[in-house]
Order: structure tokens, then sequence, then C-alpha cells
């Protein structure tokens, strides 16, 4: 007896999968069977993104947006059901540092603030509104949001990135209470450190090896790993699982230690 996944005859929409994450979630959608709706800001990186899952056999469609435009959701979420005739899996990518660097807490004024929440848990909970809206009519689908590994442990330097997902996790338990008798289930995701061309950026190599060393597990998560974790959660395997956050971190969240130098010292 085998176990496969199939996600053929569903419509899968993945923001913010023109690179790093986003784009390995809606390839492996893809290869899961199904029509992906690749959504980023650059159409460049959304058809490259495409083609990426074209290549293997899939089908996908790009679709760009500025999703900080509350309108633009709407549009979006509704462009992607004229062209599938669904919204059966939606998973919320978008956002990230707001082009910020890692900053200390008495450095990050109320702009910096305003810019970390606008665009990870405001984009998370109106893009989430758009698609239950679609759900609810049809009778039910899956939303997963991504979270982050940096909200179960403190993040120096970090504090506004991780206290803005932190609030998507919060999020994710209301709207899988809320949605839940409309056969909607809502899960989050926390990636650990993952090798993305942004947080290759925003961390020194020593800082981003001592962060990896400091995991049981010795190593970072892969873009892929979070790829197939979200397929799983897509899939009738986890029907029953709803509300729930699902860190993917190699162990980080029980590592006590922290590598040195991450602005602990506010003088």
């Amino acid at each position: 007896m085998s176990i496969e996944i199939d996600h053929s005859g569903k419509v899968a929409l993945v923001t913010g999968s023109g690179a790093g994450i986003g784009r390995e979630i809606a390839r492996w959608m893809g290869r899961a069977g199904a029509a992906v709706a690749v959504n980023d800001l650059r159409a460049d990186t959304a058809e490259e993104t495409v083609a990426l899952i074209a290549e293997e056999g899939g089908t996908a469609k790009a679709f760009a947006a500025d999703l900080r435009d509350d309108d633009a959701i709407d549009q979006l979420v509704a462009d992607v059901v004229a062209w599938g005739g669904s919204l059966d899996i939606a998973v919320n990518n978008v956002g990230m540092m707001a082009g910020r660097s890692p900053t200390r807490f008495v450095d990050m004024d109320g702009e910096f603030w305003r810019d970390l929440v606008d665009q990870n848990l405001v984009l998370t909970a109106l893009c989430g509104r758009a698609e239950a809206f679609v759900m609810m009519e049809q009778g039910g689908g899956v939303i997963i949001n991504v979270s982050s590994g940096e909200t179960t442990r403190p993040s120096p330097m970090m504090s506004s990135y991780a206290a803005a997902k932190a609030a998507i996790n919060h999020l994710t338990w209301s709207m899988a209470v809320e949605l839940g008798p409309h056969n909607i289930r809502v899960n989050a995701i926390a990636p650990g450190t993952t090798p993305t061309e942004l947080i290759r950026e925003a961390f020194p190599p020593e800082h981003y090896q001592a962060i990896v060393a400091a995991t049981p597990l010795r190593r970072e998560t892969l873009p892929e790993e979070l790829g197939r974790l979200s397929v799983y959660l897509a899939s009738d395997l986890a029907r029953c699982t709803t509300g729930q956050l699902i860190l993917a971190d190699a162990g980080a969240f029980l590592s006590r230690t922290r590598p040195p130098n991450l602005g602990q010292d506010a003088s």
C-alpha cells in the first residue's frame, strides 16, 4: 500500500512566491497536481516560478500584484478564481523584513514598527479575509499562514518582525475557530533559519552559522521542506488539523543558546 498526496483539480494561491520559501511552496503544490496561482510584487520573478512549475509538468499562472494595496488583495483573489474556477488552498507567505535590516529595539521608530506590522500581520489578515469569503461560498478550503521560528524565543535585533509574526500565530487560532464551521482549516507554519537570499543578506555569515549550530539538529531549514509541509497540511491526511502552529526549525525552539553580539547591549 502506498500513500500519495494528490491535489489534482485544486487551485492553490501562494503569495510572495517569486523567490525563496514561497517559490518552493508553489513548486511543491504544482508537483502535487494543483493549479498554482503565483503571486509576487514583481512580474518577472513570478513568471520565473511559473516557468519552473511548467518545466516539471505542472500548471501555473503569474499574478503580479502589490498586496500593500488593500484593493489589490481583493482583486488578486477575484482574478485567481476567475482563472481557476475556485480557491481551494491559500498560502499566505507574503511578508518579511519590509526592506529593513536587523536593528536594535531602541532604534526602531514608529515608521519601522508600522512597516513590519503592516507587511506581515496586516497583509496576512487581509489576504486571509479575501480568501475566506471565497472558501465560505464554495463550502470549504485550506489556509496556511507563514509565521516564523523567531516567534518561539527572544529575538534580538528582530523584535518588530518577531512580534508581528507572533501575532500571526494568534490570528491563525482565531481564524481557525471562526472559519471551522465553514469547513475551512487554518494552520500556520514556522520556518527556522532558511537559506534565502534575504536571510543571507540580513545576517553576517558567522551569525548565520552560529544560529544553525545552536539547533539540536545542527542544520538549517530548507525551502523545499516547507513546500512539502505545506502540501501535507493542505491534504486530506491533515483533515483533522486546524489552528496549529507547525514548527519546521530543526528544533531551534528547544535551544537556549544564541549567537554572540546580536545587539543585546543597547547602550
